[in-house]
């Protein structure tokens, strides 16, 4: 079984944010990490989780993905997003992303276990320092469907008042 480990943090919410990632199979283990200029912590715990699958070749080999968020945990295993996409994600937050997971999940059938955080736990422990170092980088990404939404609101707003 691959074990997928995964957290994101965000300095305000929204604000700087960042993802952690360890991904272990046997004796291998890897770890990714990047920091976004603007987002939220929730888009960050997803984001975390669509990175990791992204970077899995082999679909027939079993997905348990381990993270604190129940936010995505619950969205999966209570089957929330696919009540969302019948609906056709009207009045859900970060669709983007969620369509960006969907194929993913459907190449892969992971399974979502939650894990409370900062309890201790060694791989969600790692997770949470590589994704505030993340947040630290001189490298930020741009999240960049999530900055446009914010302009929109803005600009929204202005012409109302």
């Amino acid at each position: 079984m691959i074990h997928i480990f995964s957290d994101g943090a965000a300095k305000g919410n929204p604000g700087i944010g960042g993802y952690g990632v360890i991904i272990k199979y046997n004796d291998r283990q890897k770890e990714l990490s990047q920091g976004y200029r603007l987002t939220t912590n929730n888009r960050m715990e997803l984001i975390g989780v669509i990175v990791a699958l992204e970077a899995i070749r082999k679909s027939e080999i079993p997905i348990r993905v381990y993270s604190d968020s129940k936010y995505v945990v619950n969205a999966i295993e209570e089957k929330w997003l696919w009540k969302w996409e019948k609906k056709g994600f009207k009045k859900t937050a970060n669709v983007d992303l969620w369509k960006r997971y969907i194929p993913l999940h459907r190449k892969f059938r992971p399974s979502f276990m939650w894990i409370k955080g900062h309890a201790g736990h060694p791989e969600n422990e790692r997770c949470d320092q590589l994704a505030v170092l993340a947040t630290r980088s001189d490298n930020l990404l741009v999240d960049a469907e999530y900055e446009n939404s914010v302009v929109q609101k803005k600009e929204s707003n202005r012409l109302l008042f």
